[in-house]
């Protein structure tokens, strides 16, 4: 039984469900922004919108304000059809709360409505109501509109639900937790014909059938199986059709690691395998490398606190030393500003909906955690880092 009262988990579950059913993607969360907005304001938070478009925050400020820090949560779905035929499913087609940002949403409101009706509370603190996490916009975009200059904050923390962890169980890790994502376009341009006469032709698809399975050679070839890194082609479309040969062929692709060093070297060793793939073919390229997010490090003193905060929860066990996990999290650019932590939440084990991976089409939010994270929030906001 959760220690947060019953009858503001029932009307989080209500509001946590009104957000599934009408996700909205990337900086248009307009409505979602504004429904958050309203529940905060009537809590008696100053809330202050459009901080890096529709991203808000919440500010309470009981007492000395020593120590202030944030709290943030994602407000964005994804661009995914949902297959759940639940009441709360999305009505939304090609839209959905596949992460549970709506239920990270719910919690840190309930845990905001809270600490503005505690007695026993001195201190600044800053609800962070993010947009554009799945795209890696919405925190750049919140500190370039003065995020961190228009709140003082000596500390900022984040949570994210995580299926297949029991609820009631956290996780963390000191240090480096979650990956940077890299990404890259490559374009082999050949010389297209007729599919009877490929004597006569430079054949795109050949070459980019080379240059995909040399690619997997970087990770273990390139780069020591010691230090972990993820190559994986995403995408491979030609401008081919039943008897013709194509002209050119595009590649796409998404990197993983951990190291400033390994984002460097995969980017060296993909532009190298496909220069070399068309100078031998006598093709020409296009080569394109980009960073969507940047590793997320946790400051070793915070991800303690956050553990330990965790752990002397009623019902909670907290595993401060979880390990690397290979997604990424816009969160990261907060921890290059400001340090902090974040902290993965469990959604539930076994086989129904709450385990199913982030981003899948089965996937949903574990009502049952929403008190954990409540009282997580709320225990956080307690102790003076």
């Amino acid at each position: 039984m959760s220690l947060v009262d019953q009858s503001l988990i029932d009307e989080l579950i209500k509001f946590r469900k009104m957000l599934h059913q009408n996700p909205e993607l990337a900086f248009d969360v307009d409505n979602t922004s504004k429904l958050i907005a309203k529940e905060l304001h009537e809590a008696g938070l100053e809330v202050t919108t459009g901080v890096g478009r529709n991203s808000l925050v919440a500010s309470l400020n009981k007492g000395s304000g020593v120590n202030p820090i944030g709290f943030r949560a994602d407000m964005d779905a994804l661009p995914i059809t949902e297959v759940n035929t639940f009441g709360h499913a999305s009505i939304s087609p090609g839209k959905f709360h596949g992460c549970g940002h709506d239920g990270h949403s719910a919690m840190l409101l309930g845990a905001a409505k809270l600490l503005a009706q505690a007695k026993d509370l001195e201190r600044e603190i800053h609800f962070i109501f993010q947009a554009d996490e799945e795209n890696g916009n919405g925190a750049r975009a919140m500190i370039e509109a003065g995020l961190f200059d228009r709140f003082q904050m000596d500390a900022v923390y984040g949570l994210h639900n995580l299926p297949g962890l029991a609820v009631g169980s956290f996780a963390i890790n000191p240090g480096a937790f979650c990956a940077f994502e890299d990404n890259f376009e490559i374009s082999v341009l050949g010389k297209g014909g007729h599919s009877s006469m490929p004597e006569k032709v430079i054949d795109p698809i050949v070459i980019g059938a080379k240059i995909v399975c040399d690619l997997q050679s970087i990770v273990s070839r390139t780069i020591a199986p010691s230090e972990h890194a993820v190559v994986s082609v995403t995408d491979f479309r030609t401008d081919g059709a039943r008897n013709v040969i194509a002209t050119e062929v595009n590649i796409t692709g998404d990197c993983r690691g951990f190291e400033e060093h390994v984002s460097e070297s995969i980017k060296n060793q993909l532009e190298a395998i496909v220069r070399n793939n068309c100078d031998a073919y006598g093709a020409k390229h296009r080569f394109h490398y980009s960073t969507s997010f940047v590793p997320l490090i946790n400051s070793p003193e915070h991800a303690a606190i956050c553990a330990s905060v965790a752990n002397a929860l009623p019902r909670a066990t907290a595993d401060a030393q979880y390990g690397r996990v290979s997604f990424s999290e816009d969160f990261a650019q907060m921890l290059m500003c400001k340090p902090g932590a974040y902290i993965l939440m469990g959604n539930g084990e076994g086989h129904d909906n709450y385990a199913q991976p982030l981003h899948n089409p089965s996937y949903d939010f574990n009502d049952q955690a929403l008190g954990f994270g409540i009282e997580y929030w709320c225990a956080m906001a307690r102790h003076l880092t």
